[in-house]
């Protein structure tokens, strides 16, 4: 199983503890392999394939937000502690910029959290500007974001991650409108391979 950048940082002390303890208390012990074996797999960082042509989830999770922002249409993803969080490029493109902005640290379900700490990458698309966005939630300390200004995207390549808890948007290109996509709120999605628009040539 392969997983994501910084597992040692979280895993590593659980385990060490749980040998003093299984001396001192066992009770405890077993309690710091079991949460040991939590942040290996909360950090669990599984192959995916695109399932069919179009932009693809930046994120597992649910959809939280579908809307219209001027000429384009964002759609975020809301990834519950239960999901995978290492996200991944909805679209082939180049990043133009890589901009961190600090912020809050509210739920990443609500409304508040679009002050929250983020990490945005703005991309040239084949069809267009986008951009995506990593946003920390409640629990989320920091984002681990994998790409730099300059560096080539394929559709579902991983691109960052982010500790325990958060939300991925994406800003779709201006030619995508609303009938182009095809999911809404509340809809279950796996990063790199759910397609949440596509375009009808």
């Amino acid at each position: 199983m392969r997983y994501a950048p910084g597992v040692r940082r979280f895993a590593l002390p659980a385990f060490l503890a749980a040998i003093p303890l299984a001396v001192l208390a066992p009770p405890l012990s077993a309690l710091s392999l079991l949460l040991g074996g939590f942040v290996l797999w909360f950090f669990r960082d599984p192959e995916r394939t695109p399932s069919a042509p179009g932009v693809v989830s930046p994120a597992d999770g649910r959809v939280s937000v579908v809307r219209e922002e001027g000429e384009q249409v964002r759609i975020g993803v809301f990834m519950n502690v239960t999901d995978v969080h290492v996200n991944r490029a909805p679209f082939d493109g180049r990043v133009d910029r890589v901009t961190h902005r600090p912020g809050a640290h509210r739920p990443a379900f609500s409304k508040e959290s679009e002050r929250n700490e983020r990490v945005d990458v703005d991309v040239s698309t084949p069809e267009g500007p986008a951009e995506l966005s990593l946003i920390a939630g409640a629990f989320a300390r920091r984002i681990h974001p994998y790409v730099e200004e300059g560096e080539t995207l394929s559709r579902g390549c991983r691109i960052g991650h982010i500790d325990f808890g958060s939300r991925a948007d994406v800003l779709l290109p201006p030619c995508y409108d609303s009938e182009d996509v095809t999911v809404e709120v509340g809809d279950g999605l796996r990063a790199g391979e759910s397609v949440v628009a596509r375009r009808d040539e």
